[in-house]
């Protein structure tokens, strides 16, 4: 195991929980960040961390994950703050989540 990922372990729970709700925090105000070019850029988006948390434990369904982080039901979310996706992006989209293999 690297250093890196050994301080990453090593950060208290209650850090590590502050930040990744100041995240979702953060993703909730900029939803003029698309999750299309989330992936495109990052390889993750907001539905990635709603599977991530039911990974982590989480009891509730995708939905329900989705509607935690999103801060409304995902229906909502698509119908208010997502715009269709381009061929761009998706081209982006795929490219980055073709990196994601190596993690």
């Amino acid at each position: 195991m690297d250093t890196n990922t050994e301080a990453l372990d090593d950060l208290p729970d209650a850090v590590a929980a502050a930040a990744f709700r100041r995240l979702v925090r953060h993703l909730r105000h900029r939803h003029d960040a698309q999750n299309i070019d989330l992936m495109g850029l990052a390889g993750f988006c907001r539905n990635c961390l709603a599977d991530w948390i039911i990974d982590a434990g989480f009891e509730g369904d995708k939905l329900a994950a989705r509607e935690l982080i999103h801060g409304m039901p995902q229906d909502e979310w698509k119908a208010t703050r997502q715009s269709p996706a381009t061929q761009e992006q998706l081209a982006r989209m795929e490219a980055s989540l073709a990196k994601n293999a190596q993690d």
